[in-house]
């Protein structure tokens, strides 16, 4: 790894301004990768994913799965999930990734995209249940995908390819500054898994 060539610096920040994307690249060999991909398809309790959209239940062909610490409630697009408990591979991972990226998580929302024509529309993750500038460590799984951000101002946009068994963070502003995509590809057959954790407000205090 050439720590100077800013493709393969893990402190290379991807982001021009307003924000902070670190991309770790490969973070486990192919066997360790292909072993998660296939225990993550076989032991999550996935579940079509749900929105509303101007007044009407739309079910996406994308499967998500939500889990965490304890039962924590987190909405978007106007549907609420409840956190299911760690199972012992995502905890394992949980553990990979706050090695890797020096911070904490408290919960995980995975995502099941069967091929290419399946894809994530742009957004940011900056629901209010969310910790305010709190880091999201995605971990990839499977297919390679292209992964884009755009910022809401200026529109400058800046994207790269997520590998298989690999790990990005977004942390700092990034959420309020810039939106973010996984554009849909009809030249990808096989499928992906990704792992975000996240961090949810617990609000909680001491009497």
């Amino acid at each position: 790894m050439d720590l100077f060539n800013p493709e393969f610096n893990p402190k290379y920040n991807r982001l021009p301004k307003d924000g902070m994307v670190l991309y770790f690249g490969k973070v486990m060999d192919y066997h360790k990768a292909h072993f998660y991909f296939n225990r993550l398809l076989e032991t999550i309790e996935w579940r079509n994913d749900e929105a509303i959209i101007f007044g009407q239940l739309i079910t996406t062909k994308r499967k998500v799965a939500w889990y965490g610490d304890r039962n924590f409630k987190y909405s978007y697009s106007k549907i609420t999930k409840e956190a299911l408990p760690w199972t012992e591979e995502l905890l394992a991972l949980k553990q990979l990734a706050e090695e890797k990226t020096e911070e904490t998580y408290n919960s995980c929302l995975l995502n099941l995209y069967h091929d290419g024509n399946e894809g994530m529309a742009w957004h940011s993750d900056a629901e209010k249940d969310l910790k305010k500038n709190g880091a999201i460590a995605s971990m990839s799984f499977g297919a390679e995908r292209k992964f884009a951000f755009k910022h809401k101002s200026t529109k400058e946009t800046v994207s790269l390819f997520l590998e298989n068994g690999s790990l990005l963070v977004m942390k700092d502003e990034t959420q309020t500054h810039w939106l973010h995509r996984l554009p849909p590809s009809k030249k990808i057959a096989k499928a992906r898994i990704n792992l975000t954790f996240r961090t949810i407000n617990t609000f909680e205090t001491s009497l």
